[in-house]
């Protein structure tokens, strides 16, 4: 094995990139989630990783891989030997080994190393994800291997990047802890989803992670950094019903990277709203002290189920489609007035709706 490749003066590495896992029995999760989108053929990739209750011999202990692939066809393993997984805790690092020849302990590993001795499993950091998995029942598979050049981390290009949900998600106050790890980047390499091989360099990634002892109630997300005509743009926006110490909250922010500066719309500096229809349309409305973001995502798509980390383990619980189309204005207010900074269009936006009961439209307020 060997170390983790990591520059020591990267300002795009975020608060809580580390594996948060202390070692304690109490129940706990982590999971990541990376994602490229191809452009050229309207395609996109999202890969998400988890482990659960990684001290073992509990009755949800173990870990999974997931892949949201072309024309959004889904696929998953699992991979129930915790001791098979790593995590790196000061960096963005982890890995879940399944059937593999090597008799070490796991860590991260040459991608050349990975690729022969790693039969099913992925490992990923900040400038690589990697992996193979494949339905035992059908034969169907993916692998993949591409590196990634991080451009936005969460906050302003050049300088120390934020903690996502502020500076108090270091603590176990907010649960779940959310955070994006990577707003924008530039993936280059391949994958190969059931024998058709994409190939791509330099197209949009994007990066986040969840972990923490409780799980969320509720919630909704939109995600795109690939739009016509604009290539230095990135939206992050969500929301959740999520607990805080005894009780129950809602809460939703808009993050939007744009031209080097960071746009950011959360509960603490700014009024955010929202109304969620169980499926097929959202629409985020939020303003501080100078600017105002209005978001309008929709699809006429089914969308594929996905699995999550809940309080019965990793099972179907959310609702995903990475071909939303999105609809986003980002206006200047000063002295009453408003000005338009920004008009931006996409038709591969990732839409998403999880948890709780969705029969009715979820508006805030």
């Amino acid at each position: 094995m060997v170390s983790i490749p990591i520059n020591p003066v990267d300002l795009t590495q975020t608060p809580h990139a580390g594996y948060h896992w202390d070692g304690s029995e109490r129940r706990f999760f982590e999971g990541w989630y990376y994602r490229v989108t191809l452009p050229d053929c309207g395609q996109t990739f999202a890969f998400m990783y988890s482990i659960e209750d990684p001290i073992g011999g509990k009755p949800h202990s173990g870990g999974g891989a997931q892949v949201l692939g072309a024309d959004d066809e889904y696929l998953c393993r699992t991979f129930p030997d915790v001791k098979k997984f790593w995590g790196s805790s000061d960096r963005l690092g982890l890995g879940h080994w399944g059937k593999t020849d090597l008799q070490i302990v796991p860590g991260y590993l040459a991608p050349e190393v990975f690729e022969r001795h790693v039969h099913q499993g992925y490992q990923a950091t900040a400038t690589l994800n990697q992996g193979i998995i494949s339905n035992p029942a059908t034969g169907f598979y993916c692998g993949w291997q591409y590196n990634i050049q991080p451009i936005y981390g969460w906050g302003n290009q050049g300088s120390l990047q934020q903690s996502t949900a502020g500076w108090m998600s270091a603590m176990q106050i907010f649960e779940p802890g959310w955070q994006i790890l990577m707003a924008h980047g530039l993936a280059t390499g391949w994958i190969d989803w059931n024998g058709k091989r994409y190939e791509f360099t330099n197209v949009p990634a994007y990066g986040e992670k969840n972990w923490g002892g409780a799980f969320p109630q509720k919630w909704f997300w939109l995600n795109c950094n690939s739009f016509e005509g604009e290539s230095d743009l990135a939206l992050t926006a969500g929301g959740g019903r999520r607990g805080v110490l005894w009780w129950m909250e809602s809460v939703a922010m808009v993050g939007l990277h744009y031209q080097g500066k960071f746009y950011e719309f959360v509960p603490w500096n700014s009024e955010v709203s929202w109304n969620i229809q169980p499926w097929g349309r959202w629409e985020m409305q939020a303003r501080n002290s100078e600017y105002e973001v209005e978001l309008t995502g929709t699809t006429d798509l089914p969308g594929t189920p996905l699995r999550a980390p809940t309080e019965n383990g990793l099972v179907f619980c959310c609702r995903d489609t990475m071909r939303g189309l999105l609809n986003l204005e980002l206006r200047k207010v000063s002295g009453g007035k408003k000005e338009i900074i920004l008009q931006a269009h996409s038709s591969l936006c990732g839409l998403e709706i999880g948890g709780g009961s969705w029969d009715d439209c979820w508006q805030s307020g």
